[in-house]
């Protein structure tokens, strides 16, 4: 009995895994730890970072994992989420919500708790901005869904500054607009390979909707707003040499990338900008922590 069971609960384990979209979690925490070195002005502390990071965790996985219950009838008409846990039946829609739920308090209680109540209020707003404007909404009824949902992917940010300072100003308000023309692109790039499964269900998803022409028009418009943010915020939050000339050549090496979108319309070069996207934002904040411990 045990022998047969066991394998159940271990595709049942990991399909609670797959509810977080881990992936898009990783994203977020690079997001969440670099505003707080600037905040601080130096290395903050562990048990700080450690309980802002893992607050943030059972926050974004709820929001995924909610997300995944409201999409379920989408996500099985598309090839690139058939898989996913709702789909499969591995996971049932009441415990996905339960599951969801309950990461959401946990997340609220902990933030409130270990760092403060503004970053936990965030935590949470982020959450319902995400699932009534971005996933019921937006997502099923027009094509600026991405850039305007795609705010509570920049919150991370503002939850890092918050968790030291427990206030906001302009720094943070900056990297938070970095983040939100960011994801359009990136969003947008990835959604060129897969605009004919947005279209099998109905999803209005830019790629979906309009010409591969204009799609890269808008990535290299957005493109443009966040390069240039990302200067802006060298100098809103005295960051130092190594900061800027990083933001530079990071932010030419993406903007090349976004030209050749436009030059060659095809999902390779496509991909390619979504690939170098993720190594973008990566490095880009790395080097906002590095330019601070320097």
């Amino acid at each position: 009995m045990s022998g047969r069971s066991s394998p159940f609960l271990n595709e049942q384990i990991v399909g609670y895994i797959a509810l977080t979209k881990p992936r898009i979690i990783e994203l977020l925490l690079i997001t969440t730890v670099p505003p707080m070195f600037v905040a601080a002005g130096a290395v903050p502390g562990a048990w700080l970072m450690i309980a802002t990071v893992v607050g943030g965790t059972f926050a974004a996985g709820g929001a995924n994992a909610i997300n995944m219950f409201i999409d379920r009838d989408i996500d099985q008409l598309m090839e690139r989420t058939k898989g996913r846990p709702l789909v499969t039946g591995v996971i049932s829609p009441k415990n996905a919500l339960i599951f969801a739920l309950t990461l959401e308090v946990v997340a609220f209680i902990w933030l409130w708790q270990f760092v403060n109540f503004l970053s936990a209020v965030l935590a949470i707003s982020a959450t319902l901005f995400y699932v009534f404007i971005y996933s019921l909404w937006l997502k099923r009824t027009s094509s600026l869904n991405i850039v305007i949902g795609g705010a509570a992917g920049a919150v991370p940010i503002l939850i890092g500054w918050t968790a030291v300072t427990n206030s906001l100003n302009w720094s943070p308000v900056i990297l938070f607009l970095v983040i939100f023309f960011w994801t359009p692109p990136h969003s947008w790039a990835l959604m060129i390979k897969y605009r004919d499964d947005y279209s099998n269900a109905s999803v209005p998803m830019l790629p979906s909707v309009e010409s591969l022409s204009a799609v890269a028009d808008r990535i290299i418009l957005y493109t443009i707003v966040q390069i240039a943010l990302t200067i802006v915020f060298a100098f809103v939050a005295n960051m130092g040499v190594f900061y800027l000339v990083s933001a530079i050549v990071l932010g030419a090496l993406f903007g090349a990338l976004t030209l050749l979108v436009k030059r060659d319309l095809s999902e390779r070069s496509a991909m390619r900008l979504f690939s170098f996207s993720i190594v973008y934002i990566t490095l880009l904040f790395g080097a906002i922590t590095l330019d601070v411990v320097i």
